[in-house]
């Protein structure tokens, strides 16, 4: 039977005494999303990964038991370094059930299991509750491989006979779903060739991490991959993962939502350029200090110093889309700073059927938004914010946009039950605290 192993109480909530100006400067985490993927594709590697720039938040730490469960040896070296050595056989029936059914990056052991397991079992991919999300990506692209998945009320069945390589048209471009595909093809050998792939963020990431395992891989960046797998990886290897734009474009919203002046450093600039354009275009002021590489020496970073400004609506509405576009998780820090912005914003969150509904928990701190259908929010600028009590919706993004809207909220919140900000944020109270909000830890 696989084991289920007791999770500590994480209900914890935060105290918001807001009104406050934030000032000085922050520097960007690393990426919630690269570490977690970076973790699952270690796994291809027979010898010793050692990541640097791992996230120390709850989803990290749910995946490190799932991989513990199952024979892999992992530990922290220093604060955000960490060693991985994988077992001679994996041990998938020992998987720490618990642990994977509050990730959704469960589903993205499928990729690199096939080449150690002819047949093994997944539990269904959970994660934020943001309406129907299929694997449907994943299941597509791995069967052109050679995998074979089924699908029951509790698991996935997956049995990988024979793997081939072939040219896939994904689905959808889904990152984790394209992270999976490039660690099933990368020990391949062969050209497998990936289109409509993801050029976001995590899936270069996780690019930059075959190559220096020794796989090549021809257009990173682009929405065409061709990976040129090879027989076995067995090295002693050091990677750093980059920082994460989402945090990024959280103080830039934390910053305009209290009308402060804020120094962001470490900024994925690429994964930011569109979202401050369109920031630009609604009045906001900025100014990108300098620029320079990641640890990798791969992603291009930037310190940006906001300004205060008077914001106004755009006439277009505000949507995502797959890289270059509107980032999908940056969408909704748009919303509190819609509130600021003189007139009427249209957000369309067209990929989630329920994550629109929870940017309407923002009524409750004195907002103007209006819910025209599961995807679009129409939000009438320039109201006040007021303290009040929230619980977190299920879904870690909206739940830190109230956060950070509590901050300008003057009076005394309280925000329920923030697991789910812990999921993607480390030390996020302390840190805001750093630049001038006042959060206190309720336990």
């Amino acid at each position: 039977m696989p084991k289920i192993k007791k999770q500590p109480n994480n209900s914890i909530d935060f105290q918001v005494n807001g009104g406050k100006k934030l000032s000085g400067t922050i520097k960007t985490n690393f990426s919630k999303n690269g570490s977690v993927g970076l973790l699952c594709a270690s796994l291809l590697n027979k010898g010793k990964t050692t990541l640097h720039g791992i996230a120390r938040i709850e989803e990290v730490y749910r995946v490190i038991e799932i991989l513990e469960s199952i024979g892999v040896k992992v530990s922290w070296t220093n604060q955000n370094s960490i060693q991985i050595v994988p077992p001679a056989k994996f041990k998938l029936e020992n998987i720490n059930i618990e642990s994977a059914v509050k990730t959704r990056s469960i589903v993205m052991l499928m990729g690199p299991m096939i080449h150690f397991l002819k047949s093994f079992s997944l539990p269904h991919a959970q994660g934020c509750s943001l309406g129907k999300r299929t694997i449907a990506a994943h299941t597509y692209a791995l069967e052109k491989l050679g995998v074979k998945i089924k699908t029951t009320t509790s698991n996935y069945e997956i049995k990988a006979p024979k793997l081939k390589t072939s040219e896939i048209v994904m689905y959808e471009s889904g990152d984790t779903a394209c992270e999976n595909i490039l660690t099933a093809s990368a020990l391949i050998e062969g050209k497998t060739i990936i289109s409509f792939a993801s050029a976001n963020y995590m899936v270069q990431e996780v690019c930059f991490f075959l190559e220096a395992l020794g796989v090549k891989i021809d257009g990173i960046g682009t929405s065409t991959l061709t990976v040129h797998g090879i027989k076995e990886i067995n090295k002693d290897i050091e990677y750093w993962n980059s920082e994460d734009p989402i945090e990024s474009m959280m103080f830039i919203s934390a910053c305009i939502v209290t009308d402060s002046r804020l120094t962001i450093t470490r900024s994925p600039i690429d994964f930011l350029s569109l979202e401050l354009e369109k920031l630009k275009r609604m009045g906001l002021k900025f100014k990108i200090l300098k620029k320079y590489f990641s640890y990798n020496g791969r992603t291009k970073l930037a310190d940006i110093e906001i300004l205060p400004s008077k914001l106004k609506a755009l006439a277009d509405k505000i949507h995502s889309n797959p890289y270059p576009g509107i980032n999908i998780d940056n969408l909704p820090f748009f919303v509190p700073i819609a509130i600021r912005a003189k007139g009427q914003t249209m957000i369309h969150d067209w990929v989630y059927e329920n994550r629109a509904i929870y940017f309407t928990e923002l009524n409750r701190l004195g907002a103007n938004i209006t819910l025209a259908d599961p995807h679009r929010v129409y939000i009438n600028g320039g109201t006040k914010l007021r303290a009040a009590q929230v619980v977190c919706p299920p879904a870690l993004r909206p739940s830190m946009v109230i956060l950070i809207s509590m901050l300008a909220a003057e009076g005394t919140s309280i925000l329920r039950n923030v697991y789910m900000i812990n999921r993607g944020y480390e030390e996020i109270a302390k840190r805001l605290n750093f630049i001038g909000a006042d959060i206190k830890i309720l336990k």
